[in-house]
């Protein structure tokens, strides 16, 4: 096979049911669901981490967070990672990142970690390199009309930006949109949103109907500035690979234009565990949550989890599916020009998403260290023209590091030292059965959850038979038998009857972990 284009579609933050090629029977995704049709879709994607960074990191270096150093969100991955796009670009590839990056902080406000109360150090057991790890900042894009980014950028030699989510984009979006129609930019933002008070999710600001049209939306911009990359790269003679990077369909949720009422919330069906979990007794963290929303405590503001209602449930589903629809359209206009430009028959084409969303999965909303099927599992789709539709082995173990592996072995390039995932191409012929038995799943926060009194710091592990998730310095963990158990209802965390079987898992998250420790630098003598 002749080393192929590659283009990566990323979502940030969507559910891997909310396709229709995953059996969703609502949402209207005809280009996806033709790309799936067409190639390789994995039904058992996990995340190294169901957090932004981080697992854009695991996505960029195919190592886990605990080894690329991005643990949560909040910490830089260090420029002098080596990325598999560095390898690309050094290979002879163009390189661009279109859209979303995150690799970097977007925000300026504080941490949250360590708290004034912590035990003092002085400095950090790495020293800092000295770099320029601003890059991404909202704030320097907002006031400095001269900032941009330094390329290569982790490997990208093209990089057009956008920062945040919602219907005002920084980066290099906003300055076009500001230049080219300033009237619209003026109507941007929840202060400008047209009324809808029957909305439930308006009065803490997780969505609002924008003025921004459909054809100004960031998903639009993203679209036409890949196709623009296409058209120019068309003309050379080199292979390119551009990663077309969504903010949407991330909260807070404003799809434009049509797709704010494409579907209707008294429409939504709610996943099967919204009702199920009130006759089953919650975990002490779920249980947590249920009781803040029941005394009208929950924060619904942030981004982070809180416990639903039936209609903010509903709501979050309708508008999140407006904009994954209107995310398929711009994918269909992209491939569309690749098949003008005759680029299609040379193209390997990848859509995924960072991190799941719970969408109302056990009566919760966003995303949080609880490790529920929905948030962990991601859709995946592989199309690859020159092979023959692939739709082998489709249920395999595989995890977000085992992508950059996949893209080096497509492209023929030899892996470096320390790369964790492994290629799974010969999964997708149909050479191996799988090439992982189990996901480990890391999750690290620098906020203080549960009312547990301390930032959470988690382990889970995912087999084909059981999930167990373990939490750092507190009396807590979960295990469920997924064969008898799919929607995770029962955790067995203290049952006498499952001892045999929690000890297995233990040993096997041990087994994991250690096969998951660092490996890189190889040594330079015997000693």
């Amino acid at each position: 096979m002749s080393q192929p284009n590659f283009i990566l579609f990323i979502t940030d933050q969507q559910n891997a049911g909310h396709l229709g090629a995953y059996g969703n029977t609502v949402i209207q995704t005809p280009n996806l669901d033709e790309l799936a049709a067409k190639g390789w879709k994995a039904e058992s994607m996990y995340v190294a981490t169901p957090i932004c960074m981080p697992n854009r990191s695991s996505l960029m270096t195919g190592r886990m967070p605990s080894l690329h150093g991005v643990r949560h969100n909040g910490i830089p991955l260090p420029l002098e990672s080596v990325t598999f796009v560095d390898l690309l670009r050094e290979a002879g590839y163009e390189t661009a990142l279109v859209g979303k990056s995150h690799l970097q902080n977007m925000t300026a406000t504080g941490p949250q970690w360590p708290r004034p109360t912590d035990p003092k150090t002085v400095g950090e057991a790495l020293r800092p390199d000295g770099r320029n790890y601003d890059q991404e900042s909202e704030i320097r894009w907002r006031n400095d009309p001269d900032h941009d980014l330094e390329t290569p950028f982790y490997g990208f030699s093209r990089v057009i930006l956008t920062v945040n989510h919602g219907d005002r984009v920084w980066g290099h979006y906003w300055r076009w949109l500001e230049s080219q129609y300033p009237e619209v930019a003026k109507q941007a933002g929840p202060e400008h949103a047209t009324p809808t008070p029957e909305f439930e999710l308006n009065r803490c600001r997780q969505a609002w109907r924008t003025r921004v049209p459909e054809e100004l939306s960031t998903n639009a911009y993203v679209g036409e500035k890949t196709r623009e990359l296409i058209r120019e790269w068309a003309q050379q003679d080199k292979p390119f690979f551009i990663q077309c990077s969504f903010p949407d369909p991330h909260h807070p949720l404003t799809p434009h234009g049509k797709y704010w009422d494409m579907y209707d919330p008294d429409s939504i069906d709610l996943p099967a565990s919204f009702h199920a979990s009130r006759t089953h007794t919650p975990p002490a963290h779920v249980a947590w949550l249920y009781k803040q929303r029941e005394q009208s405590k929950a924060i619904k503001n942030t981004p982070m989890l809180f416990s639903c209602t039936e209609r903010e449930a509903r709501e979050a589903i309708a508008l999140t599916y407006g904009s994954i629809s209107h995310i398929d359209h711009v994918i269909g206009e992209v491939m569309a020009e690749l098949r003008t430009q005759n680029l299609a028959e040379n193209t390997v084409v990848i859509f995924m998403s960072d991190h799941g969303d719970y969408m109302g999965d056990h009566q919760l909303l966003l995303k949080g260290a609880i490790h529920y099927r929905s948030l962990i599992r991601t859709p995946f789709i592989w199309a690859d023209p020159s092979a023959a539709p692939l739709h082998n082995n489709e249920d395999a173990f595989a995890s977000t590091i085992d992508i950059p592996a996949s893209i080096l072995d497509r492209a023929g390039l030899t892996p470096y030292n320390g790369l964790q995932g492994k290629s799974l191409l010969p999964v997708m012929t149909n050479q191996l059965r799988s090439v992982r038995s189990r996901v480990l799943i890391e999750e690290e926060s620098q906020r203080m959850m549960f009312g547990l009194g301390t930032r959470v710091r988690m382990r889970t592990l995912r087999n084909e038979g059981y999930r167990l998730s373990v939490y750092d310095q507190v009396d807590l963990g979960e295990l469920y038998d997924l064969k008898r158990d799919p929607m995770e209802l029962d955790n067995l965390w203290t049952s006498e009857a499952y001892k045999a079987e929690k000890s297995a898992m233990l040993e096997a998250l041990a087994m994991e972990m250690l096969a998951h420790t660092e490996v890189s630098p190889n040594p330079t003598a015997i000693a």
